[in-house]
């Protein structure tokens, strides 16, 4: 039987959660990726991102370079995670417990990822309501409800059914991103000095940096949930190669589309600007451009869903066991929804602006320190060998606190704090140096160093003894 033979129907509602995927249900192949990760930028909530980063300050053609390097930076360390998938069969945050412990995990990365998707489907759900109201007339209100419910349907079904809907929207993706770029040079209307490569302001440069970074590493602690059914002979340069360049190429496409579209005056909300712009191909074309717009952000909203929907079973089996049935993957799926549409109802489109550009700073401090121990334990510790069973052991062998992934965790954020630059808060080195925004630098190395130090004393012999031992009996 090939590979493709064994896939799921996208009609069919996934059994399994956090569970291992054995290799006799594994199916598809790496370019199964290229639909998810570029289509996953081609919404609403990702364009208001190229907005939010060009309201920071710097001028126009600033911000777009800070959109391209920004994008390209964030997702090489995503696209890593995204490599993980076929060679483990785990979601990314269950295999973190090797790293930070059963319960370790449990109370440190996985409320940090749970806040991720409330934080995204949030903003998600405040644009698709906008969305609503633009196109069909219904208060925004009725719209963040609407999306909800309809994004949790999509991640109800699960995998199969999210990889079918992507695959989808791929092309009427390109068409209008392509439609959408004729039209910010057809409308114009750039103001004075927007291109002016001279008007370097390196603060808001860096912060925008650090913005569309920390968006495309936000996809980091899930990405591998849209691999982990891949064949375990799909290698990490395919994998690699087939989430960078989607998601890196629709990131710089998608956030440069947004600083363009709200180019003229900066004082549109989103919605207004994206319409806008397709209005100035021909009437009406910026209608269609939302409604593809929002196709993609409620499909993204379920791909929150469903990793968020993921972390909720796995941090409530830290404390007592849990089966991973169909059953509690739908009650955890109904509890997002729920959690999405009353914190939307709260912020409201009018906050919007500021609600997303908080968070996307706060996720990316967040973040940081835990991709580092990640995939310096993967790729540099443990080489991608690792006991599967043991993982779901809570006295198992990566014990219930890993200490060595907590403590570089905690010396790399530490770090962090003196060069943060956020709305409440800017550290003392940020200060001193015009308030730049350099910790992402900062972060990154130095979790990474602490880990690999703290590693060495790592019996790794005999985890790979157990490893290999394992193999042979699930092969």
């Amino acid at each position: 039987m090939s590979s493709s033979d064994k896939a799921m129907p996208p009609s069919q509602v996934e059994t399994r959660s956090v569970d291992w995927v054995p290799h006799g249900e594994r199916f598809g192949n790496s370019r199964d990726l290229v639909n998810v990760w570029f289509v996953g930028n081609v919404n609403l909530t990702a364009m208001a991102t190229g907005v939010v980063a060009l309201s920071l300050g710097a001028n126009l053609i600033w911000t777009i370079i800070a959109v391209v390097l920004g994008s390209l930076f964030g997702t090489f360390f995503m696209a890593f995670h995204s490599a993980q998938g076929p060679q483990l069969g785990l979601p990314q945050l269950v295999q973190s417990r090797a790293q930070f412990g059963y319960i370790g995990a449990a109370l440190t990365v996985w409320i940090f990822a749970l806040a991720n998707y409330i934080a995204y489907n949030t903003s998600d759900a405040i644009l698709s309501g906008a969305a609503m109201h633009a196109v069909f007339k219904i208060p925004a209100e009725a719209g963040f409800f609407i999306a909800a419910a309809i994004a949790t349907v999509i991640a109800i079904y699960g995998y199969s059914q999210i990889h079918f809907v992507n695959k989808l929207l791929f092309w009427p993706s390109v068409v209008a991103l392509g439609a959408m770029t004729i039209g910010v040079f057809v409308r114009g209307s750039f103001p004075a000095g927007a291109f002016d490569i001279t008007d370097f302001k390196l603060a808001p440069t860096m912060t925008a940096f650090v913005i569309i970074a920390g968006f495309q590493l936000g996809w980091a602690p899930y990405v591998s949930d849209y691999s982990r059914y891949l064949p375990a002979n799909e290698g990490v340069r395919s994998t690699f190669m087939s989430t960078y360049f989607a998601s890196a190429l629709s990131g710089v496409w998608v956030f440069g589309l947004g600083a363009l579209a709200s180019g003229p005056d900066g004082k549109l909300t989103p919605v207004e600007a994206f319409k806008s712009v397709g209005d100035s191909i021909f009437p009406g074309f910026g209608t269609i451009l939302l409604i593809v717009l929002l196709a993609g952000l409620l499909t993204v909203m379920a791909i929150n869903a469903y990793g968020g929907s993921l972390t909720l079973i796995s941090m409530m089996d830290s404390f007592k066991t849990v089966n991973p049935t169909k059953k509690i993957r739908l009650i955890s799926l109904l509890v997002m929804g729920i959690s999405v549409w009353g914190i939307a109802q709260f912020v409201g489109e009018a906050r919007f602006n500021s609600f997303y550009g908080n968070a996307l700073v706060f996720l990316a401090y967040l973040f940081t320190p835990w991709t580092a121990v990640n995939l310096v334990d993967y790729f540099f510790v443990r080489k991608g060998v690792y006991v599967i069973g043991e993982i779901f052991k809570k006295d198992g062998i990566y014990g219930r606190w890993g200490w060595r992934g907590n403590a570089a965790y905690i010396i790399g954020f530490v770090v962090m704090i003196p060069f943060f630059v956020t709305t409440p808060y800017v550290g003392p080195i940020a200060k001193s140096l015009g308030s730049v925004d350099y910790s992402l630098f900062v972060g990154l190395p130095v979790s990474a160093i602490a880990y690999l130090i703290l590693a060495k004393g790592i019996d790794l012999k005999a985890e790979a003894a157990l490893a290999m031992e394992e193999g042979n009996l699930t092969k």
